[in-house]
């Protein structure tokens, strides 16, 4: 029971886990071998594609860009590169068409790494692909990228949720526990009576019988 009673708050933090992996920034150090653009049918509410160029009109089939590169190991990883307008999640992307430009000129030197970053998971079975937000040329590739955003960002949500509990944690102490015990003793003396209710009465039931059918004596 005490395992049960903790199912929500783990069930919140398994979902809040997975929302900040697929919004929260990530950088992956690659080399650009190309572009590429395709024409995609799209549902309007369909959550891992985000949107045409702004200014463009909305349709269920449209072309996306894509930005294709290699890992130092050697693994492809393909990129989708949209913009995200003034939606969520709130990237503010409004240059697509520059960062295709971009990945074309870096694609043109072998030997530049390039740290992309972007948001989003790759799953090929359900052709799902991350979004590319930006690109800035690196020293090699073992270059790294301190995550100071999301630890931050983190930092400021756990800050909240401690201050959040805390306050919830004294109200209740304050305001439910002492209503709860008044319910509990009320409860109780409710039983009391009725228990001494009952008692009375199964009393006089007794006394009843031996009267009516008489009791023998030892």
């Amino acid at each position: 029971m005490k395992f049960a009673k903790h199912l929500p708050a783990i069930f919140l933090f398994i979902f809040g886990a997975v929302f900040l992996n697929y919004f929260l920034p990530q950088n992956d150090v690659v080399q650009i071998v190309g572009v590429d653009m395709k024409r995609v049918d799209i549902d309007s509410d369909d959550p891992f594609w985000d949107k045409g160029d702004i200014g463009t009109n909305e349709g269920a089939t449209r072309d996306v860009r894509f930005i294709n590169t290699e890992t130092p190991k050697g693994k492809t990883r393909v990129y989708r590169n949209e913009d995200t307008g003034w939606g969520f999640p709130p990237y503010f992307k409004f240059n697509s068409s520059d960062v295709t430009a971009q990945a074309q000129a870096l694609a043109k030197d072998d030997e530049q790494w390039v740290a992309v970053r972007h948001y989003g998971w790759r799953i090929r079975m359900f052709s799902i692909f991350p979004n590319a937000t930006s690109m800035k040329r690196v020293a090699g590739p073992d270059a790294s990228i301190f995550p100071f955003f999301n630890i931050v960002f983190i930092g400021l949500l756990l800050l909240i949720w401690f201050l959040l509990w805390r306050t919830i944690r004294r109200w209740k102490a304050k305001r439910i526990d002492p209503t709860l015990d008044k319910v509990g003793d009320s409860i109780g003396d409710a039983a009391k009576e009725v228990s001494d209710s009952v008692g009375e009465g199964s009393a006089k039931a007794r006394g009843f019988w031996k009267k009516l059918f008489g009791s023998k004596s030892k």
